[in-house]
């Protein structure tokens, strides 16, 4: 009985898990969607775009160092090590991967850099 009643029965929806995706809005109004992640995580090989970022009393995100790369994998080739995001109070990584090509990642890269000017990338102009 109790499992007709729990088939037919009148259910409250589940509550879905909070989202970790977050739109981070670029200087040209563009909005570019990270997935939230622990900053140690191991990524799998593939190009794509990654933001080291704190967290605000807020609760909202602070970028502190914005780059894409060919591999999220290997992102930290050439780039700042999460050692020197974290001492510049990242606690997270926001990563996507992005397969349309070097040239839309380092657009987005870009219109990110100068629309939040984080700490640990050089100073561009806008």
């Amino acid at each position: 009985m109790n499992l007709i009643k729990n088939l037919f029965g009148h259910h409250r929806p589940e509550k879905s898990p909070p989202s970790n995706l977050v739109k981070w809005p670029g200087q040209s109004g563009e909005e570019y969607a990270y997935t939230v992640y622990p900053i140690d995580t191991q990524f799998e090989m593939g190009p794509g775009n990654f933001i080291y970022a704190g967290q605000a009393a807020d609760g909202g995100w602070v970028p502190i160092y914005i780059a894409q790369t060919r591999s999220l994998g290997q992102r930290l080739e050439g780039h700042v090590t999460a050692a020197d995001a974290i001492q510049n109070g990242a606690t997270h990584i926001h990563a996507h991967y992005d397969t349309v090509g070097q040239g839309a990642r380092c657009h987005e890269e870009q219109d990110l850099v100068v629309r939040w000017k984080p700490v640990c990338n050089e100073p561009t102009e806008s």
